[in-house]
Order: structure tokens, then sequence, then C-alpha cells
């Protein structure tokens, strides 16, 4: 891994907080991701699933782990199964984890080779009344192959259809939606490699230069820096492509004149940021840009205000309506009648504002977390306001991630990050 080590201590108190919202008698296994193929004898990149990431601090495929916080035998209350290593494996693949290793990394001290699993957990199922399975219930999910935890949990019901289920979601969207200070730090580590990509991008860009070129400058820095790259897919989109909200090609050349979107984030650890700044091309705002960008960054003000405990999730996002709406009426782009005659469902801002401000950061970019219950402290959203006018070959974005706090203003994680103006023409035109 090219990330520093990080404690055990964080996993430590993460599997504590998990065991003690188990049922008694329970039993929650955690599985790996899948080492996904491109065809031939290629693979993607290995990236572990992120609740046995945040529960064991082990990044190794094939890794199984065992939560039994009421086993007899005290050893057999967390238990990681790891991939035996040899060294045939150790010349072709590199080094994997040792047994002692893995007790470094997660303070678990019961390790199993994966091999022993069947045996061990078979004499555990006779201690066992109810099986913890991680389904993936996230509210943006769109899996459309069968994960290794499908097969698992198929193959569990099959053998053990005497046993209750029930589901690890519920407890992982509570515990992961609330961070802990070496998450934080990890975030912020994210945040300033982010901070280094977008300080190069801005000597960089200028008139004829292509978007895909604007992505490498990116990379280049952000695996420079111990990262493993984006934490999620990059968007560089000039002029029209900007108003795309999702787009991904990256293969434009930036025109003389345009705005340029970025959506770009580094991870580091497997911890993701996420930050949006939208640029003119040639290093001067002209007079709409200017107006556009600054009724966006006064949205992004007044909306990051918000961000503290008690808000209600649904609530906030119709306030950052509100302010969407006077900075639209003063741009000019609709009227009062729209806004009289608006349908509720989909209020007249939404045509130039058609996406949610703000979601849950942390392991994924689109982290768990609880949207149906008030914000807490140490949760940490992204505050993204946008203005998209097709028309104008225009859209403009603006993005930080930011920790709510348990009194006084959320802590912008992303506050190095040039956004105002006049810093990004000073630093574009050096």
């Amino acid at each position: 891994m090219k990330y520093h080590t990080i404690t055990n201590q964080l996993f430590i108190r993460n599997r504590a907080k998990f065991a003690s919202k188990m049922m008694s008698n329970s039993l929650a296994v955690f599985n790996s991701n899948d080492v996904f193929t491109t065809g031939a004898d290629s693979s993607l990149p290995f990236h572990q699933q992120r609740d046995i990431f945040y529960l064991s601090g082990a990044d190794q495929e094939e890794t199984i782990l065992l939560i039994f916080p009421d086993a007899i035998e005290i050893r057999h209350r967390e238990i990681l199964f790891i991939r035996e290593t040899n060294a045939h494996i150790a010349i072709w693949e590199g080094s994997k984890l040792t047994k002692e290793m893995a007790t470094e990394v997660s303070g678990i001290k019961t390790v199993y080779w994966l091999s022993e699993f069947d045996r061990i957990f078979q004499s555990l199922m006779s201690e066992v009344q109810t099986i913890y399975f991680n389904t993936n219930e996230h509210y943006r999910q769109t899996v459309e192959i069968e994960t290794r935890e499908d097969r698992f949990i198929k193959k569990v019901k099959g053998k053990f259809s005497a046993h209750s289920y029930a589901r690890s979601f519920p407890i992982m969207e509570c515990l992961r939606g609330v961070k802990e200070s070496e998450e934080i730090a990890l975030i912020q580590k994210a945040c300033d490699i982010t901070e280094k990509g977008f300080r190069r991008v801005l000597n960089y860009v200028k008139p004829g230069v292509m978007e895909y070129e604007i992505e490498a400058e990116y990379a280049h820095e952000f695996l420079s820096n111990r990262s493993r790259g984006f934490a999620y897919t990059p968007i560089i989109g000039s002029g029209f492509n900007a108003c795309v909200l999702h787009y991904i090609e990256n293969n434009q050349q930036c025109l003389d004149g345009d705005m340029l979107l970025m959506d770009v984030g580094a991870e580091y650890a497997n911890y993701s940021s996420d930050m949006t700044r939208t640029i003119p091309v040639n290093g001067r705002f002209s007079e709409r840009q200017r107006a556009v960008y600054n009724a966006v960054f006064r949205v992004k003000s007044e909306a990051t205000k918000m961000l503290t405990p008690g808000t209600d999730w649904a609530q906030y996002h119709i306030e950052v309506g509100k302010l969407m709406t006077s900075e639209l009426l003063g741009l000019g782009l609709i009227d009062k009648v729209d806004v009289q005659n608006e349908d509720p469902k989909w209020p007249a801002y939404k045509k130039y504002f058609m996406h949610g401000t703000s979601h849950h950061m942390g392991l994924d970019t689109h982290d768990y977390g609880a949207l149906k219950t008030s914000m807490k402290a140490n949760m940490v959203f992204t505050v993204e306001p946008g203005i998209y006018i097709p028309n104008e070959n225009m859209g403009i974005r603006l993005e930080d991630d930011v920790v709510i706090n348990d009194s006084g203003a959320p802590f912008n994680l992303m506050r190095n990050i040039p956004i105002d103006i006049e810093e990004i023409e000073d630093l574009m035109n050096n």
C-alpha cells in the first residue's frame, strides 16, 4: 500500500462499536471484494470492501472478518481469516500479510488461514442464534453482478437454514456516518493532496489545452503524494461539457472564453476527498462569469453554515433551494412568475440546479450515513451547489468537504484550496 500505516486503535474501536449493537448470541461476517478480471489473465486493481476495511484495516483480497462477542472461547470473539502466503505467491504477486502482520494491522489476536474458515465457522455455528449478513443497501447502490458477499450469503442460508438472519447495514450506516478523529485526519490528508493537484493545474490551464491533459496533471500530483489516484472518475468539463453533471469523457479542447469545471478528488488510505472548482480557461472571469460564480459561492457559503448538529436533511435542502431561487432571480434566469407557478415537487430553481447540495463523505465518496435522522457532530459532508446554463455554454459548481462541529461553524477540510476569484486569477496569471 502506498499510504502510511494507520493505528490499529481505530479499527479496535470500530469493532467495539459494532459489537455493542449486535444482538446476543449473534455472529457477523464481512467478506472482501472480488478481484475482477478484464479478460485473459489481466485483472482490475483490487479495492477492498469498505466495511471490512473500516472494521479491520485489512487491505488484502480474500480476507474474511468474523465478529462474535458471545463466543464461548474468548479467542473466537474476533477472528481474521487471511490468504495463506508462500514463496511462489511472493515471487509472482509480492508479499502478503503474515498472521503477525495481520494482528499488527487490525489489532485482532486470532488470525487463521482462509483454508480453515469452513471448519471453524461450522464449529461456531453451534453457539450462534443469529447471523449478520453484510448486504449492500446504500441508497445509491447499483450492483449488477453477484459479489463475494452474495455468494457467501447464499451458501450459508442453504447450509444453516434453521438460524436467524440480520443485516449489518443499519449498524454500519449509523457508525460510518460519524467519523473518528483518525478518519477525519485521513480525509484531511486526501483533501491536502487534492489541493496540491489543483494548484498544479492553475499553473497549467490555458486556451488550447485538452481536458485529458488536465486530468493527467492531477493524476501526476496525486500519485506523487502516496495516493492511489482519483477517489472517483474525474469530471473535467469545459464549456458546454460543464453542464453535463457526470461528464467523464474528458476529451475536448478547452477554448478561450470557456469556463472549466473540475470535479476531482484524491483518495488516501481508501478515504475520499471530493472537490469541485470552476475556473476561466483564459485566466480571467468575464462580467457574466463573475456574476454567476459569485451567486454559487454565496449559496455555498450560506448552505455550509446550516450544517450543524440537529439539522434535518430534507429541510436543509429546502432552505438551500430558497437561497438558490433568490440568486437565480437576481441573475435573471427565472422570474417571479416562474416561482409562483412552480411545481412543489420540482421547484423553478431546479431548471438550473438539479442535483442535491450535500452528501456524506468518507471511505466512499458517497459514504454511508443516516439521512432520515438529524445531523450529528463529526459527520463529514460535501457542500456543492451549482448553476448550469446550457444556452450560455456555462456550468459552475463549487464544492468543499466539511466536518460538523459540536458547536460553532463547520470545519472546512478544503479551507486552503483557492476559491476566491481574485486568488484564482492571480495564481493563473503568475
